[in-house]
């Protein structure tokens, strides 16, 4: 996939419903999501809480892939291997996007963005897009050991947007009930808000770049 010239390497952008939204599928929202979030769990939580290797480590309760992934998506082991082999697997990269894109689509749905019922692979209105790095030249090898300290700033920034999310969503739940739109504004807000998230998670987690995130909802 080729890297936008001028954008930054992770992009998200959601379609604005053409219809008016679904008032009785709004209403029990968070009734509707509980299947798709129970999968998203288990995947997740599954995948990070895989028995340990065959030596046992049973009185430890071993979870194999417990220093490997986090919330599902492999970090620490992505890690190791920028740092020592100047690799990212491409499979792990491709995991690590599919898992977020999933995560993705789950997310707008509860957030009301989108009426579709979260599809497991298909992309739907949900497009999220991010380069995969050359970690030999794209790279470098022990900027991952702090990035996530560097992302600080961004964690503070976040925690206030998250807040204002909460509040919005309220707010669009009520005039989706009344009007069946969600109004345009606060959805862009909450949009950008996610694409901001998302762009932090895969510069100090994902590690797919070292271009640090903009302080903007921008695309």
């Amino acid at each position: 996939m080729a890297q936008q010239q001028d954008g930054y390497p992770v992009q998200l952008s959601i379609d604005y419903p053409d219809e008016p939204l679904n008032r009785l599928s709004t209403f029990f929202r968070l009734i509707a999501v509980i299947p798709i979030l129970i999968v998203l769990v288990l995947i997740t939580d599954g995948f990070s809480s895989t028995p340990g290797d065959m030596n046992g480590d049973m009185n430890t309760g071993g979870a194999g892939f417990n220093s490997a992934g986090a919330g599902g998506a492999i970090v620490f082991a992505t890690l190791l291997m920028i740092l020592f082999r100047r690799k990212y697997p491409r499979w792990w990269f491709d995991w690590n996007l599919a898992l977020l894109r999933f995560t993705t689509r789950v997310t707008a749905y509860l957030l009301l963005l989108r009426d579709e019922y979260p599809s497991t692979d298909e992309e739907q209105a949900v497009h999220l897009e991010m380069a995969y790095p050359d970690a030999a030249t794209d790279l470098n090898r022990w900027l991952p050991l702090v990035k996530w300290l560097l992302a600080i700033p961004h964690y503070i920034v976040l925690s206030l947007l998250g807040l204002a999310v909460v509040v919005l969503l309220i707010i669009s739940w009520f005039a989706i009930l009344f009007t069946g739109r969600y109004p345009r504004d606060l959805f862009n807000f909450v949009v950008g808000t996610m694409r901001w998230a998302i762009r932090v998670q895969a510069y100090a987690f994902l590690l797919v770049t070292d271009r640090y995130p903009p302080f903007n909802f921008s695309r």
